[in-house]
């Protein structure tokens, strides 16, 4: 016979009864053997775990911690933290961790430590601590997790070191380097006194003055380290001063500005600086008669939040007849410019006219600030 529920009966409406589904910690509450379970978990952690209560006593520790300290369960089982290990772990920085800072904050994260740990070696560990409460009981434990960074630290500090040694090896290359040109340049400027010939007293006087332009640069960086930020306008300032002392002096009125906003690394600097060489130079050649009563020469650079810039050098000289676009004079400083255009990934533009000649180099999407109207 089958039975028929009242419409007003509520099993009628819901249909059978379902149980809800356990939570993982009702699953887990029904193990038999809650230990070896918490065990097995704890086991399958890579890194040293150990769980403690709260009198700092050892209540179970990963296979991974008896592993990396060369301990054994029955000897760390149940014993206190600072004896573990014949007092291995008895470390000034860790009783301020346990003791002080995670009973306050009751989660710590990367606390790192440098210790020696006697049969195990000195080890430098990344300490993660917890603080748990244990349902029904109410008594504390801690989770303290462990991350050996003794062969990552170790080779950063070899990394360090090689980079100082780095530094040392190319502060003493720039140095041999600046005598080099010096001596250079002093042989270049003897031998163009001693040749008869007028086209090769020329070609020399000019390859000495280009290798006294090139060793100014380098001097100007030879502090520097490889990567530093170098202020600009200080840099191209003396750079230039250098150069009008060293090709004119008081002989011409010409005039060399600068105007520089913002810094480069030291190897783009240094690039920077063999360009703007290059290019005021031929401006003090080529941009103004001899018998010029006035002259200017305005470096200028500028640079933008997304790392765009510009640099350019501009005479009021001479000037050429007709505009060119990307097109600088040729000759060895055109083959200088455009190779360290190229390596800095900047395009050339020369503009002339009968008032003057402008170079510039422009990196990425430059465009000069806007001024907002009065």
């Amino acid at each position: 016979m089958r039975l028929k529920w009242p419409a007003a009966c509520p099993l009628a409406a819901e249909g059978p009864i379902r149980k809800a589904p356990m939570t993982s910690a009702q699953a887990f509450a029904q193990i038999e053997d809650g230990v070896a379970f918490a065990q097995a978990i704890v086991d399958t952690i890579r890194e040293p775990l150990l769980v403690l209560d709260k009198d700092l006593r050892v209540v179970c520790a990963s296979r991974a911690f008896y592993q990396t300290f060369k301990l054994r369960p029955e000897d760390v089982a149940g014993c206190p933290l600072y004896r573990v290990g014949e007092g291995q772990w008895n470390i000034p920085e860790l009783r301020v961790l346990l003791e002080t800072i995670l009973p306050q904050h009751a989660v710590m994260d990367a606390y790192e430590i440098d210790h020696d740990f006697g049969e195990s070696g000195r080890r430098t560990m990344v300490l993660n601590a917890r603080t748990v409460v244990e349902k029904g009981k109410g008594e504390r434990l801690i989770l303290l997790a462990m991350e050996d960074v003794t062969v990552q630290r170790a080779a950063e500090a070899a990394m360090r070191d090689l980079l100082a040694e780095k530094d040392v090896l190319l502060q003493e290359m720039r140095h041999r380097v600046g005598n080099s040109l010096q001596l250079i340049a002093s042989i270049l400027m003897m031998k163009a006194r001693a040749v008869s010939s007028e086209e090769a007293r020329h070609h020399l006087q000019d390859a000495h003055q280009r290798i006294l332009s090139i060793a100014a640069a380098q001097q100007q960086l030879q502090a520097s380290r490889p990567g530093e930020a170098i202020a600009l306008a200080p840099y191209l300032g003396r750079l230039c001063e250098t150069l009008t002392a060293t090709l004119i002096g008081d002989a011409r009125p010409i005039v060399v500005k600068v105007e520089a906003v913002g810094s480069a690394p030291s190897n783009e600097a240094a690039s920077l600086g063999l360009i703007v060489t290059e290019l005021v130079i031929n401006a003090l050649k080529h941009a103004f008669r001899a018998d010029a009563t006035a002259g200017e020469i305005l470096v200028a650079y500028e640079s933008a939040a997304d790392g765009a810039w510009r640099l350019s050098v501009t005479d009021n000289g001479v000037g050429t007849p007709t505009e060119s676009a990307a097109k600088v004079t040729p000759g060895l400083g055109t083959s200088i410019i455009r190779a360290l255009g190229h390596q800095l990934d900047a395009r050339i533009e020369s503009v002339g006219g009968p008032r003057g000649t402008r170079v510039s180099l422009t990196h990425g999407a430059f465009a000069p600030p806007t001024v907002a109207a009065s």
